[in-house]
Parts: structure tokens; sequence; C-alpha cells
């Protein structure tokens, strides 16, 4: 495959070591590409691809974290440093709540871990740096323009995101550089917002302060030693305060209860819901994976009332392959 590293962020929208107060390069060092492959039988496959590229940050000894899409279903994965060497690591796993990833590197390093500090800490107007793979050049000068509650299609909610402008434009996997020279967050996606009547973008990142109480449990187990929460295989959005799916996963609860792209979500178990964030909560109020789910949906005119039987959707999806 091409380099991953072979783009460059405009040279005004890089960091310039003149204006942090720790060793912009020293901390960039800690940031690592990262290339995995999926079987083409995935069941994630098709919606993220068999080929994935994005980034991780070392924060242990050969312990390397990014965001979960990277290696969900990886059967291997392979990490690139910035002195040209190339070493195999072990995807560990993933946590659907946070979003999290965390990588085994199975050879040596010889990176130093990048700091955690807090992400509580960071307020809206600090600047930051978005940092990517390879120093400077691939990493973004940007400022925390808001930290708020992000709702994602896929069944995904944070009570509250870091959004970060400018955006990194390989967002996946970035590290989030406090104005100390701290890791506060891994990026997850970018985004559109409006302003002043033009669009920009933005980027969506993982708080770190959401990564200590579920990283011993990715480290021993793979994934939270805890019960998962019910999952529908429903991809929805939000129009005019109403609940709108926009995709359905295959062989997940929603197809098997034959609901179709443009049904509305007017209620779960009776309880009316207005937003994605509403609906989310009220769906994983109800129990663990495996707890029947009634929904009241709205389809071409009729409304009716369906119970969908959830599932954990980490029994879908190929485990990690041991080495």
């Amino acid at each position: 495959m091409a380099s991953l590293t072979e783009w460059k962020v405009p040279l005004a929208y890089q960091p310039h070591p003149g204006d942090y107060t720790f060793d912009i390069d020293q901390v960039l060092s800690s940031v690592v590409a990262l290339h995995s492959i999926i079987p083409h039988d995935a069941f994630t496959a098709e919606t993220l691809g068999t080929e994935r590229a994005g980034h991780g940050v070392v924060i242990d000894d050969g312990l390397v974290l990014t965001i979960g899409y990277l290696i969900t279903e990886a059967e291997s994965v392979w990490l690139h440093l910035a002195d040209g060497r190339v070493v195999e690591g072990h995807a560990l796993g993933f946590d659907a709540v946070t979003g999290f990833g965390l990588v085994q590197a199975l050879g040596r390093l010889d990176l130093e871990p990048l700091p955690i500090g807090s992400s509580t800490a960071a307020q809206v107007g600090d600047r930051v740096v978005v940092g990517g793979a390879g120093g400077r050049s691939r990493s973004v000068a940007s400022q925390i323009i808001a930290k708020q509650e992000f709702a994602g299609y896929w069944e995904y909610l944070l009570d509250e995101a870091i959004f970060t402008y400018p955006a990194h434009p390989n967002w996946g996997g970035t590290g989030l550089i406090s104005n100390s020279g701290e890791l506060i967050g891994i990026g997850s996606l970018q985004l559109e917002r409006e302003r002043e009547r033009r669009a920009e973008h933005v980027n969506m990142i993982v708080p770190i302060d959401l990564l200590n109480p579920v990283l011993e449990d990715l480290r021993k187990f793979g994934r939270v030693n805890k019960p998962a929460r019910p999952w529908l295989g429903m991809y929805s959005t939000e129009i005019d305060d109403k609940v709108v799916v926009i995709g359905i996963a295959g062989n997940g609860p929603a197809a098997r209860a034959e609901l179709k792209t443009g049904d509305v979500i007017l209620a779960v178990k009776g309880e009316t819901i207005s937003s994605q964030a509403e609906f989310y909560r009220k769906l994983w109020s109800l129990g663990a994976a495996g707890v029947d789910v009634p929904l009241t949906v709205h389809h071409e005119g009729v409304t009716f009332d369906v119970v969908l039987a959830s599932t954990d959707r980490a029994k879908l999806l190929k485990a990690p392959r041991l080495h």
C-alpha cells in the first residue's frame, strides 16, 4: 500500500515549537501510524472496509491506544514508526461504549509513552495539538471549540465529547495533546458545522478520562468485564426532533424485526422520544444485552408496536487473532 505518511498538513496549520512550553517534537514521537487488515467475511468489512489506516499513541511499554473502529475484527495490525521500522501488533480489544481500541506491539518500539492528562481539566478555548504520526508536518495546531454531548448513528453516545478546530484531515486515532504536553483524547471523527454561513470541518475527540475505568479490562479480557448494552443493529439520525432510521445492519435485531430505512422511532417501552440521546438512554436503561426492547414505530402513515430481541454486538464480531 502507499506510504501512510506521504501527505502533509499545510504549513500554516502545523504546530510550531516556539508556541509551546514542552518539547513538541518529543511528544509527537509517541504517535505512530497504524494499518490493519480485516477479513472479507468480517461483520464490519462492508461498512468499515478490509484495510484501515490511522494513528495510535504509545501510552505504556509497547501499548498503543487508538480508536476502536481501526482494529475491530483485525486479523493483523502493523505499527509504522517514524524511523521507517514496521512492528507487528496484536489487537487486544476495543470498548464499544467509549470507542477506545488497544494494541500491544509484538516487537520493541523504543518510544517513550505519552503522559496521560485530564480531559476534564481541559477548557473550551485551550490551545491543543491534534497529533498524527510523522511529527509536526502531519499534526494540526488546533483549539478546543466545544465540550458537549455527542450521539452517533451507530448506537453510540458520549456525555461530553471534545470538539476541535481546525480539523485534522486524517483524524482516526490521532492524539489530542494538551497545552502542557499530555494526552487528553483520541481522535474519532471529522464533522461539519456551519459558522458565519460557511461550512467548516471539526474533529470529534473521545476524552481520555474515559480510559482509566476500562483500561485494565481491555488489557486482560479484550473488552470491559461487565454485561454488554443491548444492541439493535439500527443506524439512525435526528431530523426535526424525530429519530429516523437511516440504515439496518444485516443479521441484527432490527433486520430480523423487518424494520426499514425511513421508519421513525416514536417511543421506547411506551415512553416518547425526540432525540437520539434520549433514544439510547431509554434503550440502555431496559437492561443488558438480550433484553426485549418494545418500540413504537411510524412507517408510511402507519403506527405500530414491535418488540426487538436485543443482542450483544460483540457476538457478531470476529475475535482478534491469537499470537
